[in-house]
């Protein structure tokens, strides 16, 4: 637990940061309180959804699920981002970190949670900050997820250190140029590798209560796209060799075709192109498909042949797989 102290010089920096605001790597500098950056999102959270979730991993929706909630706004620009509706239409309510810090409270005595899910917090970390220390003063007791992109700064992981129980990171692609591509952040893959890094540091290897609830540690997940077989390769080599071969991993093979991939592309006059048109003329067309079996079965031999050993499989029983 943090002391008085601690949490009051978070609070004070919480603050600060607001009103100078460069603690995602997109450097905005803005005053949060007079204007938005890149994320669009000014001083007070917008938040889309707050229920209790079941849709995350077993050792993290446990039995009563996970205390989910859904942040607007987002520091990236996946053209395939599964969540577009929340991330990028910003759609929700805005509410102070007190109020925010208050419905952490209803999720735990009325929802019965495991844990507080805070999902794409990346540009909402001042706020995330001062909702927790708030939450905590009212008698929060339940282990805060960071659940990630992975975009994060030092700075922003370092406001955390001390409020977060597990992180639950994303690591998308590697090549620089995938991620200008596909990210429109060409740092992202650099950026990733630091943030889980600097994250493991503070929080180690995951750990489970008796009855396999996650309480401790970092998870990390790692979607496989079509045809980046080589990047996937090239990222759990690096959770082997950089962050732990203990590291714990969900390899997840759900993508799907979405947001601007597959849209036709946009003619000169800003028209779409008709109904007929080619799958040459289709935006993003070389991950506009689903992944096939061999790539899904390439990255959990990939991992394997790097010595990871910790993943996240379906449970074959009525418990949870640790």
């Amino acid at each position: 637990m943090l002391s008085s102290i601690d949490a009051a010089m978070k609070r004070s920096k919480a603050y600060a940061h607001l009103r100078n605001c460069n603690l995602c790597p997109r450097l905005c500098g803005v005053n949060r309180y007079e204007t938005t950056g890149h994320c669009l999102v000014g001083d007070k959270a917008k938040v889309n959804v707050i229920a209790p979730h079941f849709g995350e991993e077993p050792c993290i929706q446990g039995h009563n699920g996970s205390g989910a909630v859904f942040f607007s706004g987002c520091n990236l620009r996946c053209v395939f981002c599964q969540n577009h509706d929340i991330a990028h239409q910003r759609n929700g309510q805005d509410l102070t970190p007190e109020e925010l810090g208050e419905w952490y409270l209803k999720l735990q005595d009325v929802g019965g949670v495991h844990n507080i899910n805070l999902v794409t917090p990346e540009h909402v970390v001042p706020q995330v900050a001062l909702s927790i220390l708030h939450a905590r003063d009212l008698g929060l007791r339940l282990p805060i997820v960071y659940n990630t992109s992975s975009f994060d700064s030092l700075e922003s992981l370092e406001l955390m250190d001390g409020l977060v129980d597990i992180y639950l990171p994303d690591f998308k692609v590697w090549e620089k140029a995938t991620s200008k591509r596909l990210l429109k952040a060409d740092d992202y893959a650099s950026t990733a590798r630091g943030s889980i890094k600097a994250m493991h540091a503070q929080v180690g290897d995951l750990c489970f209560t008796p009855d396999g609830i996650a309480k401790k540690g970092v998870l990390v997940r790692h979607l496989v796209m079509p045809g980046k077989q080589e990047e996937g390769r090239r990222i759990m080599q690096f959770l082997a060799e950089e962050v732990s071969r203990d590291c714990f991993v969900n390899i997840m093979e759900q993508y799907h075709p979405d947001a601007h991939v597959g849209k036709p592309r946009r003619r000169l006059g800003g028209k779409a192109a008709g109904s007929d048109v080619s799958a040459e003329t289709l935006r993003y067309g070389d991950i506009n498909r689903a992944v096939s079996d061999q790539e899904v079965t390439s990255r959990p031999s990939a991992a394997e042949a790097v010595g990871l050993w910790r993943f996240c499989d379906p449970p074959k029983h009525d418990g949870f797989n640790i």
